[in-house]
């Protein structure tokens, strides 16, 4: 699933750095992938991978379902489109859900992510 932020990718992956925060939530890793890009002589648009979650609320749902552990900590990609547009990506945890078979219970804490991505670019 993708969200358009109105706002550049700076601070669009600060604005996310911020509510991950207000949450609770850790952020694992920050990867520039387009710096890594021009660094080997490459093109690529602006993109910035966010690698974020807490173990409270992930290990119980990879020990209902240990293949989930491919997924998590969850991501949010923010990257510049060809037409200038800036946009951030995400797994629909619903998605995610059916395909690794999560007992409601466990997957609760993870659905949230869309929504606080949105507020996050919320102006």
């Amino acid at each position: 699933m993708s969200i358009r932020s109105p706002f550049g990718v700076p601070e669009t992956v600060d604005r996310i750095r911020r509510a991950l925060e207000a949450k609770g939530l850790d952020l694992f890793a920050l990867v520039d992938h387009s710096g890594a890009a021009h660094e080997a002589g490459l093109a690529m648009n602006d993109t910035k991978l966010l690698v974020f979650g807490n173990p409270k609320a992930g290990t119980p749902a990879m020990v209902a379902a240990p293949l989930l552990a491919i997924e998590l900590p969850l991501k949010a990609l923010v990257w510049t489109d060809d037409a200038g547009v800036v946009r951030v990506g995400y797994q629909d945890p619903a998605e995610l859900q059916r395909r690794y078979q999560v007992p409601d219970e466990v997957m609760g804490p993870l659905s949230h992510v869309g929504e606080l991505l949105a507020a996050a670019l919320a102006s």
